[in-house]
């Protein structure tokens, strides 16, 4: 199962006992499971969208693509951004790995590793501007 191309998703681990906050970065970037094209950026204070679909079928699919079992990710729904790109809006959700360690290995397997929000580094503006809105809802 693919995701929709105006749909992207922040996955991130929030350690139980320290509170460590990392999340998955890909060989293009923080966004599974694909890039945002050039010149994209952040739309503050966007309403959301009237229809947007069920957490379940991007959730299903990111671990589907991760070769987790299901139930791994759970959606926050506290999170939701949109960002303005040059193929129309593209819907950002965040969902946290439910695992008492990050799936490291998983991660690998994809090219991927897991990264605190001072190592997102070379990651775009409206990359950072999403971990930054990210961060703040998962650790207020």
């Amino acid at each position: 199962m693919d995701l929709p191309a105006n749909l992207r998703l922040i996955l991130a681990h929030k350690q139980k006992t320290s509170g460590r906050l990392r999340f998955l970065r890909l060989p293009h970037g923080t966004l599974a499971f694909m890039p945002l094209p050039p010149l994209s950026d952040l739309i503050e204070d966007a309403a959301p969208p009237q229809v947007v679909p069920h957490p379940a079928v991007f959730l299903k699919a990111a671990e589907n693509t991760l070769g987790l079992p299901a139930g791994s990710l759970v959606h926050e729904p506290e999170f939701q951004a949109t960002v303005d790109t040059p193929d129309g809006p593209v819907a950002v959700h965040l969902a946290s790995f439910t695992t008492l360690d990050p799936p490291f290995d998983e991660a690998a397997a994809l090219g991927g590793r897991f990264v605190a929000i001072t190592e997102a580094t070379g990651s775009t503006p409206a990359e950072m501007n999403l971990l930054r809105y990210a961060y703040e809802v998962l650790l207020g």
